[in-house]
């Protein structure tokens, strides 16, 4: 009996001794990720005065980290199972050109000034229009950051818009995916008088965990270098669909092919800090109507989710979610010509000069 206990307890001794140095050995691991993910990171960045689009660039060196919680940042799925408010319109399903492939079904999700409210807040809509957005644009320095979390998401190949995919729906290559649609939202808003910093980093690839820690640093970093700066746009492309079916979202509009678009804002509900999330849902209510009045049925309902996604470190903060994987770069790219359209005299409507 003492001879199995021994025995048993240098089990236990080599085991320990085993665990400690594969614990050593992955810290070294994700040191040296995190020192290559440094040493690369603000390649590609564009910044804008009115009507321009200029390149800068700063080293990683100044970004500070995200903050860490014992209740980590939730990162967004890649595919969600789809529920459709009620009157959502959809269409006879299209076949991709490949063979076995999953189905694509148009739908339109109509929205109007509402919320799709994830949360368990009671949420006056009326009231939060009323009172309208509470933050003001500076009259001088830049005024809103373009970023993408999810850089690398792209939309289904089509024409002539096709790439080598990373993965799913995914590609590095950023002339397709979300990071070209910021490219064009940051020109429209530019031309219309904005002045515009447009942080093309890919942020999820190739490590797709920990996407919103590195775009939290880059946001902080912005903030800290651009202290005007009022509004930030995360843009995204959504993910819809089940059982073989992917859905892309049409927007109705005349003489335009176009995906539609959700402004997503978040709360504190997950236990994170965020005391001011209500301003960044007046600011996506505020935008939602102003749109609706001249595109009724580009944007979908607001999303009020539970994860905060990085707004807590500006109030002026949305994710932009434009089309779904099962719509093409080029019905994103009309969406976002439509949405800025529009987004652009409201967002000025709040510069400190015309308040």
């Amino acid at each position: 009996m003492r001879m199995s206990k021994r025995l048993a307890l240098l089990g236990m001794a080599v085991l320990l001794l085993y665990l400690g140095g594969a614990s050593g050995m992955l810290g070294r691991m994700e040191a040296l990720l995190q020192a290559g993910w440094e040493a690369g990171r603000m390649k590609n960045v564009r910044l804008s005065e009115p009507g321009e689009i200029q390149a800068v660039s700063r080293p990683l060196a100044e970004a500070t980290p995200a903050p860490t919680s014992s209740a980590p940042e939730t990162e967004a799925t890649t595919m969600q199972v789809l529920r459709l408010p009620a009157g959502s319109r959809e269409s006879e399903p299209l076949r991709l050109e490949s063979p076995g492939e999953e189905e694509i079904r148009e739908t339109t999700i109509l929205g109007g000034t509402r919320i799709k409210n994830e949360t368990h807040y009671a949420v006056d809509v009326s009231q939060l229009l009323r009172r309208g957005p509470s933050l003001r644009l500076p009259a001088e320095g830049l005024q809103v950051l373009i970023l993408h979390t999810h850089g690398s998401e792209a939309y289904t190949p089509s024409g002539l818009d096709r790439y080598e995919p990373n993965d799913t729906s995914r590609t590095a290559d950023t002339q397709c995916n979300v990071i070209r649609v910021g490219d064009e939202l940051a020109e429209k808003l530019s031309a219309a008088g904005l002045r515009v910093i447009h942080d093309r980093e890919i942020y999820d690839y190739p490590s797709y965990t920990g996407s919103y820690s590195r775009s939290g640093a880059a946001v902080e970093a912005y903030l800290r270098d651009y202290p005007d700066i009022a509004v930030v746009l995360d843009l995204h492309r959504d993910a819809l669909g089940s059982d073989g079916v992917v859905y892309k979202t049409m927007a109705e509009e005349p003489g335009v092919v176009s995906s539609q678009i959700m402004l997503l804002a978040g709360s504190d509900e997950s236990g994170l800090e965020h005391p001011r999330w209500q301003e960044n849902l007046a600011l996506a209510l505020y935008l939602q109507e102003a749109v609706g009045r001249k595109h009724p049925t580009l944007l979908r309902p607001v999303s009020l989710v539970p994860q905060r996604y990085n707004q807590h470190l500006c109030p002026g903060a949305l994710i932009l979610e434009v089309g779904s994987s099962g719509n093409t770069l080029q019905e994103a790219l009309a969406a976002v010509r439509l949405f800025a359209e529009a987004a652009a005299p409201a967002l000025l409507a709040l510069a400190e000069d015309t308040a």
